[in-house]
Parts: C-alpha cells; sequence; structure tokens
C-alpha cells in the first residue's frame, strides 16, 4: 500500500513568510512563550564566507554569530507583526542566559526542519 504525501503547494510556502509562529518553550521550572516568523532570501544576515585558512575556532565563532543574528531576525520580524506577544527582542537576546538562547535557537531553527522534512 502506498502512502500518499502532503505536498506543499507554492501558495503556503510564501505565506509562511507572514505567518507569526508561536510556541512555549519549558526552561528552568517555567515556560517562555517564543514567536517568529519565516524569512526570505532578502531578510537573511548578510555573510561573507570565512576564508579557508582561518582557524576552525575562528570559522565556529563567525557562523555561531550568523545564526544568533539570523534568529534575532526572526524574531523581530515577529515582534514587529505580533508586538503585543512579544517577549524577547534584539534588545534583550544577549542579556539571557546562553542555556536559554540555545535552546530557544533550537526551536525556531528546528521547526524549520520539522517543516521540510522528506519522508
Amino acid at each position: 500500500m502506498t502512502e500518499e504525501k502532503e505536498m506543499w503547494s507554492i501558495d503556503e510556502l510564501v505565506s509562511m513568510v507572514n505567518e507569526v509562529q508561536t510556541k512555549e518553550l519549558a526552561w528552568s521550572g517555567k515556560n517562555l512563550s517564543v514567536q517568529w516568523c519565516e524569512l526570505t532570501e532578502g531578510e537573511e544576515p548578510k555573510m561573507a564566507m570565512p576564508d579557508d585558512n582561518t582557524p576552525s575556532e575562528e570559522q565556529t565563532e563567525y557562523y555561531k554569530k550568523v545564526a544568533s543574528e539570523r534568529i534575532i531576525l526572526m524574531i523581530e520580524k515577529a515582534n514587529g507583526k505580533s508586538p503585543e506577544t512579544a517577549t524577547l527582542s534584539k534588545d534583550n537576546w544577549d542579556s539571557i542566559p546562553t542555556t536559554l538562547r540555545w535552546q530557544v535557537s533550537s526551536l525556531v531553527l528546528g521547526q524549520q526542519s520539522e517543516n521540510f522534512i522528506s519522508g
């Protein structure tokens, strides 16, 4: 028996960049509501690839910085569309605990991969 797969339409994909996505995240015994929006390529942080001769530690730091910038842009885009439910922002991102930042990043980036898993 063949399983029928649901396919994305182009209209659904285009609408994703305007949809505010929200999830609650459990951290240290309490919940935090996190909101974000998908980005278009034009909204992505500008990125120049590190030179091949750059030490791996510097490359890792560079990619962590770009990933953090991307998460902040996704959160700020949602905040602009739904300011009444905003919790995180670029103004408080660097002030929250690192473990929470990693969890938020994993949630946002993990949600993207869940949306686009091919089976």
